[in-house]
């Protein structure tokens, strides 16, 4: 039975995201682990069928069109769908008409949050889903983040996606509440690429944990408009903290080039920046894969963030997460995946100066970080085995 599975994935100038690719990855294996034969759509189909060993097709159409255009392409898409409009065969949209009519699920999957700051993301995936219940195939929703900022009009369409959706699967309690206010419902679960390479047994039980050692850091560009100069520097001065504190510090990027020769970009740059106002040495991890990314935050003392899915990982291994926020919605996000395991260490970037101080306290509540985790770990894994095997209920139905 094949399952259409979106995800926000596709490597695109040698630049890869590793949050965005672990939670599509999770989702083709749980998928595939049931019995079920996933058919991903990708920005980079023949790269992300190569990565993965699925069939991938292309996305939409929607990518860098702006918001008239956009609305535009969906209302095309949606009269082709319903038998008013042809479809040119040319259309990058040709080839997930012909997959949904054999297919049993539309997967919405992590990635490409559905905020109005990225509408093309809103528009592709409210409408593929429309597409899919044109056709009959039951729609799922899993690993989101909603809004917080939505205009009007992407609050309807994404509200509607939910209301026609079979399940809908949510990773924060904020995002809840934002279904909650639209009189709909939604399982609260961890991120989906939580338990990516941790090493679990049937039953969620962790398995004999590795030496641990040294502080990663993993930082975003997003400072929400606050001068760089200044966060960098403040920045650079906790990660001498931490070297002084914990131990060798080692700066791995989440959205960085996939040749370690290639010239820094992306989260990388930004390293590269403040590696240069330390006085303390440091390493660098070239970017490589998720599951290697995973590995790397279970077996490090300290994280130090302000992406995501570092935080995902690390939380439940137990590694304290210093988490640095830069705005509301990077708030809900790092909030979120800490919380579920019982950590709080959010730091707003206006509060750096205070970081080194947080920093000590964060250190001197490891051992309490860590047993938490593992009491959290079994129901949570099995929360999340429970959330697939519905998933896969939802194509069987």
């Amino acid at each position: 039975m094949s399952v259409l599975i979106i995800g926000d994935v596709g490597v695109l100038d040698g630049m890869f995201h590793i949050g965005d690719e672990a939670m599509f990855e999770v989702a083709v294996g749980e998928l595939a682990e049931r019995g079920l034969s996933p058919i991903g759509v990708s920005s980079n189909p023949p790269e992300t069928a190569a990565r993965y060993g699925i069939p991938a097709l292309p996305r939409l159409g929607f990518a860098g069109l702006d918001r008239a255009d956009a609305a535009r392409r969906a209302d095309h898409l949606l009269a082709v769908a319903a038998g008013s409009a042809e479809l040119s065969p040319d259309d990058p949209a040709a080839e997930v008409f012909a997959t949904l009519d054999g297919a049993r699920l539309l997967v919405n999957a992590g990635g490409g949050n559905l905020a109005t700051r990225w509408h093309s993301h809103v528009f592709e995936r409210t409408t593929l889903a429309r597409l899919a219940r044109a056709k009959g195939v039951p729609v799922v929703v899993t690993g989101q983040t909603l809004g917080p900022d939505l205009d009007a009009p992407d609050d309807a369409a994404v509200a509607r996606m939910l209301r026609e959706a079979a399940l809908v699967g949510v990773r924060e309690p904020d995002t809840a509440a934002l279904v909650d206010s639209w009189g709909l419902s939604a399982t609260l679960n961890v991120d989906d690429a939580s338990f990516l390479g941790l090493g679990l047994g049937a039953e969620g039980e962790a398995g004999e944990s590795a030496p641990r050692g040294g502080v990663v850091v993993s930082l975003s560009g997003w400072f929400a408009g606050r001068p760089a100069d200044q966060v960098e520097q403040h920045i650079a001065e906790l990660a001498d903290a931490a070297a002084r504190t914990v131990g060798p510090v080692s700066f791995h990027a989440h959205f960085g080039p996939l040749d370690p020769a290639a010239p820094a970009r992306g989260d990388a740059a930004l390293h590269e920046r403040i590696r240069q106002r330390m006085s303390e040495p440091s390493t660098v991890i070239p970017t490589g894969t998720s599951r290697e990314a995973a590995a790397l935050v279970h077996g490090a003392d300290l994280l130090i963030t302000g992406r995501y899915h570092p935080a995902v990982f690390a939380a439940p291994a137990g590694t304290p997460v210093l988490a640095l926020s830069a705005d509301r919605y990077t708030r809900i996000k790092l909030g979120g995946a800490l919380g579920h395991w019982g950590q709080t260490g959010v730091l707003d970037l206006d509060e750096l100066p205070d970081a080194p101080r947080r920093l000590e306290t964060l250190v001197a509540d490891t051992a309490a970080i860590r047993d938490e985790a593992a009491a959290r770990l079994p129901r949570l894994r099995a929360a999340s085995r429970q959330w697939w095997d519905r998933i896969a209920a939802s194509a069987r139905n």
